[in-house]
């Protein structure tokens, strides 16, 4: 396709991926499919990657993930984000009132549910998205724009191009979303996030877009900041106006006379939160006239036109019947109480988190007690309190041997966590697989989750390197599979022997060492038999590296499971060198720092180079930085670079260095 065709063809996917996203997110009623509008997606990056100028700001794909400096820089808000004044019971409310009728008569007031999520500012220009920032303390928030651009209901391109306007609203994660989040967090052996708001302000607040991308955010929007070119004279006429222009609004948005009508709203709110697909944990009431707000103010911390009504979470007494003990993905034995089923929130609640020895010994939890529950965040069943124990019960420990393969378990010093430290664990062979063959492992396509599930099931997998003992025709007797989609997983297969040690490193999933660590180790002892000789003081020298990491890398390699499988999976082909050959050592001893965009260059082939000489690239500034080098649009790193005194290089200085 020539420039021209393809300009005219992406200015079309554009207009009709934003029509799309409106009708989708903003009125609730989708016009495509969802693989339809992610083929058009995939034509348009196709597009863009060809003639790179023809991406445009508002283009839908910002949505999958680009990329941001380091750090966020500050954002100053010239109309403050105020937060509002709490009220706990309905005297409290009418309270409010009370002090609102003493300057404004005749009050009317909206009524709307209080999103639970992170206050955020979207600022549009000729109706185009240009920034977005967090509320942080009111007057000065961080830059969030590139992770912002990834929330698939904030609108990119308004229905009308106003020459200025600024929104506030409340990014969440909705209630399936975490739940997922939670699920895989759990594979992974990750320390889960405690509720939705939490993760999504994590979220929101990633480094690599790519992953705010994945974390399926959603925004309400509820108020107008700024605007230029729009004159509007009531908060209800504000949330009207809003939608038009593609806004998802805050639902439920009631507009009443009376105090009492908004009590009673409150409780309509409140009657329905457990049944919501998003975590609410209040009521907001406004002022809805913007002159009266502006003749009743605002104190040194809150608004007087506005009022935050906080429901209280809801708890109920039932019975422990038993407590369940699972093993996850690095091995840590996680008890969850069985539950008498209650009604919690709107759900049946039959099974609750217990987190780890030390939270049931606190709380002196035993089998049978009656116990309090309730929903942390109205997301996470959590026993709250022991009422009663049974007659002859006694204090509940976790085994002292894994449930799952009855090896024994152990805690470290300093640690909660009980963990079975067998790697060829049953228990943990599913998630262990997903990990061994995902991006961040040996990076096999088609392994997915379902996939390695079935193979697990019809008992084609018991350790990683039976993946490197698959045939086309043991693919083959699981349902959907034929010979070209077997052939494709064996090539995956075979194609990963060669992804090098560091690869193989990370994939093993030892505890304490990610990526990094694994390219670390990789790239320090060059083999797997150099690796396999080392002591923990030795691996301890390695930057970057700590005791814990060292003895953690040691204390895996010294068990005989782990022996056997990395000689199984060498007799399989699997390479066991490290693929980060060093030219020379020019670098070595030196801290580069990469912001901007680069011309001739991706920052990954940039940090490559970097590692190739014997250098380190690093995500950010200090002093101990050796350089910085800046491409285009240069963010924040540059500037903290030229208050630290650190040396800044052009892409011309840097790859004059490199030749």
């Amino acid at each position: 396709m020539d420039f021209e065709k393809a300009k005219a063809r992406a200015q079309q996917l554009r207009s009709l991926l934003n029509y799309y996203s409106r009708k989708y997110y903003a009125d609730d009623d989708p016009v495509v499919e969802d693989r339809e509008y992610d083929m058009l997606q995939r034509e348009l990056l196709q597009i863009e990657q060809t003639y790179p100028e023809l991406q445009t700001p508002d283009s839908p794909t910002v949505r999958i993930g680009g990329s941001a400096d380091g750090m966020f820089a500050p954002v100053v808000h010239p109309v403050r984000m105020e937060s509002l004044q709490d009220a706990f019971s309905e005297e409290e409310l009418f309270d409010f009132a009370r002090r609102v009728g003493e300057t404004v008569s005749d009050a009317q007031f909206v009524v709307e549910p209080k999103i639970d999520g992170l206050s955020v500012s979207l600022e549009y220009e000729n109706g185009v998205f240009v920034r977005g920032s967090t509320r942080g303390d009111g007057d000065t928030g961080e830059d969030v724009t590139a992770n912002l651009r990834t929330v698939r209901s904030i609108p990119l391109e308004l229905s009308e191009p106003l020459p200025f306007i600024e929104v506030r609203g409340e990014v969440y994660m909705p209630k399936r979303a975490f739940a997922e989040l939670l699920e895989q967090q759990e594979l992974n052996g990750d320390k889960p996030f405690k509720n939705p708001r939490n993760a999504a302000a994590g979220s929101l607040r990633q480094k690599n877009p790519q992953i705010t991308a994945r974390r399926k955010l959603d925004i309400f929007v509820f108020n107008i900041q700024r605007i230029v070119g729009k004159e509007l004279h009531t908060h209800k006429q504000s949330l009207d106006y809003l939608k038009t222009l593609g806004f998802r609004t805050v639902p439920e948005y009631t507009l009443v006379s009376s105090i009492e009508k908004a009590v009673e709203q409150v409780r309509n709110i409140g009657q329905k939160r457990g049944t919501l697909s998003y975590d609410i944990d209040g009521a907001v009431l406004k002022v809805n006239d913007f002159a009266a707000r502006t003749r009743l103010g605002s104190t040194a911390k809150f608004p007087k036109w506005a009022v935050a009504f906080k429901y209280p979470p809801e708890e109920k007494q039932t019975k422990l019947v038993d407590i369940e003990v699972a093993v996850g993905r690095t091995g840590v034995l996680t008890p969850t109480a069985i539950l008498e089923p209650v009604l919690l929130a709107g759900t049946s609640v039959g099974r609750a988190t217990l987190h780890n020895q030390d939270f049931i010994t606190e709380k002196d939890i035993r089998l049978g007690d009656t116990v309090t529950v309730r929903k942390a965040g109205d997301i996470i069943p959590e026993v709250v309190t022991v009422h009663a124990h049974e007659e002859n019960s006694v204090p509940y420990l976790l085994p002292t041997h894994c449930p799952s393969c009855g090896a024994p378990v152990l805690r470290e010093e300093g640690e909660a966590a009980v963990r079975c430290v067998n790697p060829e664990c049953p228990a943990q062979l599913l998630r262990n697989l997903i990990h061994f063959c995902s991006r961040g492992g040996m990076d096999m396509e088609g392994f997915g989750d379902s996939v390695l599930e079935r193979l697990v099931e019809k008992g084609l997998l018991h350790t990683a390197a039976d993946l490197y003992r698959l045939d086309a025709q043991s693919i083959m007797t699981m349902e959907g599979f034929r010979e070209k989609s077997a052939a494709n997983l064996l090539a995956a297969v075979e194609q990963s022997k060669s992804a090098g040690l560091e690869r193989l490193l990370s994939a093993l999933g030892i505890r304490h060492v990610g990526e990094k660590g694994a390219k670390l180790l990789a790239a320090h002892f060059g083999n797997m038999d150099a690796l396999l000789c080392a002591t923990a003081e030795e691996i301890a020298c390695i930057e970057g590296f700590g005791g814990i990491m060292a003895q953690s890398v040691f204390d895996f390699f010294s068990l005989p499971q782990t022996a056997d499988l990395i000689a199984q999976l060498r007799d399989s082909g699997v390479s066991m060198q490290s693929t980060q050959i060093v030219q020379d050592k020019r670098f070595q001893g030196m801290t580069f720092v990469l912001t901007g965009t680069l011309e001739t260059m991706t920052r990954t082939e940039a940090s490559e180079t970097i590692e190739r000489f014997g250098g380190k690239a690093s995500s950010s500034v200090s002093k101990k930085t050796t350089y910085v080098v800046a491409g285009s649009e240069a963010g924040s790193k540059l500037q903290k670079a030229q208050t630290l005194g650190v040396p800044v290089l052009t892409e011309q200085e840097f790859l004059a260095l490199c030749q």
